[in-house]
């Protein structure tokens, strides 16, 4: 066995230096009542989360500010903002409000519209030329490609079309003649094209399911002819009755191609099946100056007020004498009264039931909607001092004011989260707004 070791214990003196105290007595029972720690824990809690909580969000926040004319253009689409100024084609993100991309158009023009992916520039013109179509890539600024006639576009379809618009008493735009021609986004070059002898009115018209738009082109000798969008076969044909033909009549209302026509005994109006063109039905329509699609239902217009019909079978849906027109609003309708006050709206609207929504007199609609798709409308009091902005709440029937807004603003646009206005000054303003934060 080996020898022991022992080791001598080493005393460490840590002295009164290190904090020790002098003396260790018996710790003191606490005179407090036993409620006291409890309610001095609350009251730290409150004075703490008080002084530590954030400043309430203002309802708008300024995020861009774009020296603009009055009849300078801009358009919001897929998240970004769209201006021409001082001869600049400009491109801001809506989220951050940085730019995107800026490039050279110093031809104006009076409105900017999109398709396929591309801003479609036609300059606006006072001689009898056609001035022609430039695109540009909404994602990039570049140019890429420009065609001499004006190029159209159908809602719902991609499919770009370069088209003639003889001018004539009704404006310009109403019908096309010569060539039609269906376009390449990406080259710009024809794919098929189809000859208009005279002239004639073309329109975009569901097929089946997963087929997409197909084009309807009726001729001034009634003869309608179906073409498939993307070869140009002829799909189906058959003579109308004549018409008031334009870009509004007929008009597709719940997948059925819909026509507003003279009958034997007064106004009719009749719908087809947009895949074979064959007659559905036809019923009287005394008083109907107009037809326009309703969601899913179609609307008559006229001097007794409007009437909602279903397009698969003529059946009235619900009728509202006292109302002028409508607009569609996503799966709702802006209705718009009869008499003095037409110019504004009157109630938001079930476009299914007629049901009203929520009443809207005394406000203005914006363009665009909210993150839900809900619509914002303003309203100026009293006497222009001041503007506000509301949403409105289609669940609970009722407005709920988000801000006011400078007096002067005008040509408003929402987007999720944003609103942009013109401003008394000529300014575009882009504002951040949080409908929670709203004014009550």
């Amino acid at each position: 066995m080996g020898a022991e070791t022992f080791v001598e214990p080493v005393l460490i003196e840590l002295g009164l230096d290190r904090g020790v105290p002098e003396t260790y007595e018996r710790p003191r029972r606490s005179t407090a009542p036993p409620w006291f720690a409890p309610v001095l824990l609350v009251v730290l809690l409150l004075v703490s989360s008080g002084a530590s909580a954030a400043p309430p969000k203002p309802p708008l926040t300024t995020l861009l500010r774009i020296a603009m004319s009055p009849s300078d253009p801009y358009l919001v689409t897929g998240g970004q903002l769209l201006t021409q100024t001082f001869g600049l084609l400009t491109a801001y993100d809506l989220d951050s409000g940085a730019l995107r991309w800026r490039a050279g158009q110093p031809i104006p023009v009076y409105r900017l519209r999109t398709g396929g992916g591309l801003l479609l520039m036609r300059p606006w013109t006072t001689s009898g030329t056609e001035p022609g179509t430039t695109a540009i890539s909404v994602a990039t600024g570049a140019l890429e490609w420009r065609n001499a006639r004006s190029v159209i576009t159908f809602a719902g379809s991609d499919a770009l079309l370069a088209v003639s618009t003889p001018r004539s008493l009704s404006g310009t735009g109403r019908r096309v003649q010569g060539a039609v021609e269906v376009l390449d986004p990406v080259t710009g070059m024809a794919r098929w094209q189809l000859r208009v002898p005279s002239t004639g009115v073309v329109l975009g018209v569901p097929g089946p399911a997963d087929t997409g738009s197909r084009l309807l082109l009726i001729r001034d000798d009634r003869t309608a002819a179906l073409f498939d969008l993307t070869d140009g076969r002829q799909l189906a044909g058959r003579e109308l009755p004549s018409a008031n033909y334009g870009p509004d009549n007929p008009v597709v209302a719940g997948g059925l191609v819909v026509l507003r026509h003279p009958g034997a005994f007064g106004m009719e109006v009749s719908a087809y099946d947009p895949v074979t063109l064959r007659p559905v039905w036809t019923e009287p329509a005394d008083g109907t100056v107009e037809v326009r699609a309703c969601g899913l239902l179609a609307c008559f217009l006229g001097e007794h007020g409007i009437r909602a019909v279903d397009p698969a079978t003529g059946d009235e849906r619900w009728t509202r004498p006292g109302w002028q027109t409508v607009e569609e609003r996503g799966t709702t309708l802006v209705a718009y009264p009869t008499g003095d006050d037409a110019t504004g709206p009157t109630a938001l609207v079930d476009s299914a039931t007629g049901r009203v929504l929520a009443d809207l007199a005394g406000w203005r609609p914006v363009a665009g909607a909210n993150r839900s798709g809900g619509l914002l409308v303003t309203r100026v009091v009293p006497a222009g001092a001041r503007t506000m902005v509301a949403v409105v709440d289609q669940d609970r029937g009722r407005l709920r004011p988000i801000a006011e807004l400078p007096a002067g603003t005008s040509d408003c646009e929402a987007a999720p989260d944003r609103l942009v206005c013109r401003s008394a000054s000529g300014e575009l303003v882009v504002w951040a707004y949080d409908e929670a934060a709203g004014v009550s």
